[in-house]
């Protein structure tokens, strides 16, 4: 039995790998790291993107063109935008969000740290963030690194995946549950 290398395999995890070596390599692992992260945030913000990038009606030479720009307007390192060249050039932006999640996971790996993603209703405070971090570091009893995204569709409340377990206190699952606890006594 093979082990699977820490962040996943198939076309995520081996264009995460190969970046990830690169930015090792370069001592651009954090850069590399914050760069991902705004890129996943800008994704996460925008339709339009979300199209872009998974839309193969879309030709290979447009969304080139938009990745170039997109990188230039960040500001992403050189290194990021040649990964994100790459990218667009293979026809693979479809999967750039698995691509960051499998880098993420192995930075983190690297640094011993446990990744636990976070979605919530509204951006959460820099307050708040240090305070999620210190009750998850002590419930798991290591690091831990916060991935966090926004779902307003939540109304309010968190959803906090950490390996294979998820605590979903978001205020629409307790709508949800309400609906169906009432459907059920009348």
């Amino acid at each position: 039995m093979s082990s699977e290398p820490i962040g996943g395999t198939g076309l995520a995890g081996r264009y995460a790998a190969a970046l990830f070596d690169l930015a090792d390599t370069g001592k651009e692992l954090d850069s590399v790291s914050d760069d991902l992260s705004r890129l996943n945030g800008m994704i996460d913000d925008s339709g339009d993107l979300r199209r872009l990038l998974q839309s193969p009606v879309i030709s290979r030479g447009d969304q080139g063109k938009a990745i170039r720009a997109i990188g230039e307007k960040a500001e992403f390192g050189q290194l990021t935008r040649n990964f994100l060249g790459l990218v667009s050039q293979n026809r693979r932006l479809f999967a750039l969000q698995g691509m960051i999640r499998a880098y993420h996971a192995i930075l983190s790996a690297r640094r011993g740290e446990i990744t636990a993603e976070v979605t919530s209703a509204t951006p959460l405070s820099e307050r708040h963030m240090a305070e999620l971090n210190e009750v998850l570091r002590q419930s798991v009893g290591s690091k831990v690194a916060i991935q966090s995204r926004v779902d307003p569709g939540l109304l309010g409340g968190l959803i906090v995946k950490i390996g294979s377990r998820m605590i979903d206190s978001s205020l629409k699952t307790k709508l949800q549950k309400l609906q169906f606890a009432l459907k059920g006594a009348a």
